[in-house]
């Protein structure tokens, strides 16, 4: 599903940002993983949320490894 209509990101987009190795943090650095800016900003939101989901199915997947997230 596209999740921002300024740069035609997916959501799909956004998990690969998610779990390459730079790993950004913010909805910025996946703009800046996917060679783009925020526009309007609308979409901030649901990258936000995207990411979250993404880096909770990763701890789960990893489970008790040095990597897993901590609250």
């Amino acid at each position: 599903m596209i999740v921002c209509s300024c740069n035609v990101l997916t959501d799909q987009d956004v998990r690969a940002a998610v779990s390459a190795d730079t790993r950004p943090r913010s909805a910025s650095q996946v703009y800046g993983c996917l060679g783009c800016s925020a526009q309007c900003g609308r979409c901030a939101t649901t990258i936000r949320q995207i990411m979250d989901e993404a880096l909770d199915s990763a701890a789960v997947a990893c489970g008790d490894c040095k990597n897993s997230r901590q609250s």
